[in-house]
Formats: structure tokens, C-alpha cells, sequence
């Protein structure tokens, strides 16, 4: 409003000299009258212009957009517009003879340049940057050793908001000579990479997949382009490799990075992929000290720590009916699958499986929770129904003992550890308890047939793949091959 009250004050005042009191009470002539006429053209025409000046801005605010010509761009076509409005009025209105304004105006301009040439530089520079659209308000940038989001910019300087939350103010002509990097052009997508070493003993394939699913995992990276790994050398301690990625909010990249290095981290540990560091000899053999293999008795707590969870859990107990909670088999049985688990660490964020993968394991939840993900259609349309595990829950056991696809996504929701119970592990514990076969049968025959109505909404499931997950037989004989499949492998 102050760009259009001063102006607006000025034509009033301008109007009230009009009025016939003035040249009765003071006996000013035409020439005062026509003085005041032409300040009154010339401040209706700013009133005009800042009217519609301030109606586009106040436009392009309410729709939270910005304005299309920056305001040092825009401060100077004004400028100009009212000098010509000036010269006109004095020459039209007033009959001045404007020539000696003219070439006063230009002396006056040549002796203002030599004095404010690095002022000018700086106003020059800027009306440069904003007609070749280098930034704009709102963008992340570079300019030289600087980075930020760009919080204005007007006749001398550029203003940004660096990481650290400082206002770094750049000259102008400094921003224009220097190197800039917008990266919210031509998009918002923007490249993030990560360098690592890893050993030689890695497989290579398995190292590009890893690194590939871990930036997949992260929500913020985008899907399109999708991440990429490459082998960049060969060097002494390993190969180094190169995990590219996008997104689209730059102002994250440090967050973002985190998270895609915290899923990597994860996943080398579970698969026992090393990033090799130099170490002298005494430290090489400290180090190999430590292993697990090596310490007395480590392997033996580990085990009586899986049997505590595992004698805690779901797994081999009724979920429901007379016998809901009682241990479906001895202790000793648990201990012998206690010796068996593998005991993994996940990160939050990361997918333990996906809906539709075919699964030879299940899970038990040892720490932490695990946030289930289900997609089912209904009348063409597509829901996704949630659920929660945590310590002591099992999940993934319908894939184990049916042998059907999964029929949900496990995602971790904050760090966990999980214990992880393969096919063949489970054929031993039947083979050892020849009774639970049974058991596990008809407890999973019963659940499948009270579910089945919701498991036909499954794509990955079919009508024969629901009616077999509910016949107890059918999965008696799956079960039946797993300790056919321990037995080979023993």
C-alpha cells in the first residue's frame, strides 16, 4: 500500500492547488496553474502505473506465484517509464524546451559513472542476471564457494540463506563473474552421488544391486531416472564404486545422502560385503581378534538369546482357540532352531520383501517394528491395508508354508533385528518333531479358509492358489517337501 499512498497523497494535494482560493488569495497567475495541471498528469499517469503495479503482485501473491519480471527488472523499466512521463509532461504540458535537460543529463550521468562505477557495475550486473533468468527466488544455487537458496535479489547484491543459516550477501557484479550452478534448472531433478571401496572378495553384481536397491529404498529418491552403480577403478585396498541418484529437493542432499549410505551400510553387513580400510599389522591383528568365530562362548550367548526371543514369539504357539498361547512344541525344539536362525540388522526405511516375491523364509521380530503393506483390489479399484509387527511377531510364514507368493510388503519402520528362518532350517525342525507338521497344518489350512474371501482380492494369488492354501493336506505335503529339502541338503 505505501507504493500507492505516496503518489496518491501527492495528486490530492496537487488537486486541492486547483481549487480558485489559491490565485484569489494569493494572486498566482496561469503560469501556477498551469504548473499545477501538469504535476497533476504526471502523478495521476505514477498512480495509474503503481495501481497496476501493485494489482499484478497482489495477483501473483494470492495464487503463490512468483512474480514473472524480478524486481530489480522491474524497478528499472519503471524508472525509465517515469522519465519519459517527466519529459513528456514538460514538454507537452509546459511547452520546456527539453534539449538542454538532455545533454545535462548525460554530462550529469558521465561524471556519476566515473564516481559510482562500482555501484553501477553492481545495478548492471543485476539487470544481466535477471534478463538471462540466471536464478530466481526460491532456487538452489552455487555462486563461487557459496551455497544456498536464493532469498532475494535486488539493485547491488544477491542475498542467500546458506546451510548454516547465514544471509550471505554477494555483489552483484561478483555473482555475474563468477561460476553459477542453479540446480533447480532446467528442473528440480538434481544428481547425488556417493563414492565407496569395496573389497575384492565382493561379488561385483551383488555389490551394483545393493547399491542400486539401498538409493531405491530412500522415499526422496525418485523412481525416474532410476538409480545407477558404477565400477569407477581398481586400486590397492579394493574396487571403487559410484552410486548415482536423483532428487528434487536439493535443500535435503546431506539428508538424503544419509539415508541412501545408512541402507548401504546395512546391507553390506547383512551380506558380509567389507569396506576395507589400511591398517598396520598390529591392528590387522587385533582387529581379527574380535571376529565372532574367535571369541569363546560368543556364538553359544548368541544362540540363548535367539531361544529367549524364539520362546517368546508367535511361532509355535495357538493363536487362538482352547489351546491360544500354549507352546505348540518342547523347548529342546526351539533350542535346536534357536542354533539355526540368522540374526539380521535392518535400518529403518528398508523393505525386507515386496508383495508378489516368492519367499523360502519368515521372520521372527526381535527388536524393533515392521510396518506390513498389503495392496488388494475391489470393484477395480485399488486399497492398501496396514499392519504393525513387533518383538515377539512373526511375519512372512504364509510364503514358507504354503509356498505361495508373498502376500505383503515388510518395511522397517525404525531400526530392527530380525531372526530369520529359512526352508531348509525349518525342514530340520520338522524332521526332529515329526508330529508338528501336523500341527502347523491344520492351524494354517484353518486361518487360510477364514481369510479366504480377502486373499481373492490378491493379484498375485489365484482362485487354485487360495482353495490349495486352505486344504490341510495340500499343506501337509508342502511341508512334507521341506524336510525333504533339509535332507538333501544335510
Amino acid at each position: 500500500m505505501s507504493r500507492v499512498s505516496l503518489p496518491a497523497i501527492l495528486l490530492l494535494s496537487a488537486l486541492a492547488l486547483k481549487l480558485r482560493f489559491w490565485t484569489t488569495a494569493f494572486g498566482l497567475g496561469p503560469e501556477f496553474a498551469a504548473y499545477v495541471n501538469a504535476a497533476v498528469i504526471f502523478l495521476a499517469v505514477v498512480l495509474v502505473v503503481r495501481l497496476i503495479d501493485a494489482w499484478l503482485n497482489f495477483r501473483f501473491e494470492r495464487r503463490r506465484r512468483p512474480f514473472p519480471v524480478p524486481g530489480v527488472l522491474r524497478g528499472f523499466f519503471l524508472a525509465i517509464l517515469y522519465i519519459a512521463v517527466l519529459f513528456i509532461v514538460l514538454k507537452g504540458g509546459l511547452g520546456i524546451n527539453i534539449t538542454p535537460f538532455l545533454a545535462t543529463s548525460a554530462i550529469f550521468t558521465a561524471i556519476i559513472g566515473l564516481a559510482l562505477q562500482g555501484v553501477l557495475g553492481n545495478v548492471l550486473a543485476g539487470i544481466s542476471l535477471n534478463l538471462t533468468k540466471a536464478f530466481s527466488r526460491g532456487d538452489w544455487v552455487s555462486i563461487g564457494p557459496h551455497e544456498g537458496v536464493v532469498v532475494d535479489t535486488n539493485w547491488r547484491e544477491t542475498l542467500i540463506l546458506d546451510r548454516a543459516s547465514n544471509i550471505v550477501v554477494i555483489p552483484n557484479n561478483a555473482a555475474a563473474s563468477d561460476k553459477i550452478v542453479n540446480f533447480a534448472r532446467p528442473d528440480l531433478k538434481t544428481a547425488l552421488t556417493i563414492p565407496l571401496r569395496v573389497s575384492y572378495s565382493a561379488p561385483v553384481a551383488e555389490v551394483l544391486e545393493i547399491l542400486k536397491q539401498a538409493a531405491r529404498e530412500v522415499p526422496e529418491v525418485l523412481s525416474a531416472p532410476a538409480p545407477q552403480a558404477y565400477i569407477m577403478s581398481y586400486e590397492d585396498l579394493g574396487i571403487s564404486y559410484l552410486v548415482k541418484f536423483w532428487v528434487t529437493d536439493y535443500g535435503r542432499k546431506f539428508t538424503i545422502r544419509g539415508d541412501v549410505a545408512r541402507h548401504i551400510w546395512y546391507k553390506f553387513r547383512r551380506s558380509d560385503i567389507e569396506i576395507p580400510v589400511a591398517l598396520t599389522e598390529a591392528v590387522k591383528q587385533a582387529v581379527s581378534g574380535l571376529k565372532a568365530g574367535e571369541i569363546p562362548g560368543l556364538e553359544d550367548e548368541a544362540a540363548e538369546l535367539d531361544f529367549g526371543v524364539l520362546m517368546q514369539s508367535q511361532l509355535f504357539r495357538a493363536a487362538e482357540g482352547e489351546r491360544a498361547g500354549e507352546l505348540l512344541v518342547t523347548p529342546e525344539a526351539v533350542r535346536l532352531l534357536a542354533g539355526l536362525v540368522k540374526r539380521r540388522a535392518y535400518t529403518r526405511g528398508e523393505v525386507v520383501f515386496r508383495q508378489g516375491d516368492r519367499g523360502e523364509s519368515c521372520f521372527v521380530v526381535a527388536a524393533g517394528f515392521i510396518r506390513g503393506e498389503v495392496i488388494y483390489e475391489e470393484n477395480g479399484k485399488k486399497y492398501t491395508s496396514e499392519f504393525k509387527t513387533g518383538p515377539g511377531g512373526l511375519f512372512g510364514e504364509m510364503s514358507i508354508f504354503t509356498g505361495l507368493p508373498r502376500t505383503a510388503t515388510g518395511i522397517v519402520e525404525e531400526q530392527a533385528v530380525l531372526l530369520e528362518i529359512t526352508a531348509a532350517d525349518f525342514g530340520r525342525l520338522l524332521d526332529a518333531n515329526p508330529g508338528l507338521a501336523e500341527i502347523i497344518a491344520g492351524l494354517v489350512s484353518e486361518r487360510n479358509r477364514k481369510n479366504a474371501e480377502f486373499l481373492l482380492k490378491l493379484k498375485e494369488l489365484s482362485a487354485k492358489d487360495v482353495e490349495d492354501s486352505g486344504n490341510k493336506s495340500w499343506i501337509l505335503a508342502r511341508l512334507r517337501k521341506l524336510v525333504s529339502l533339509f535332507r538333501r541338503t544335510d
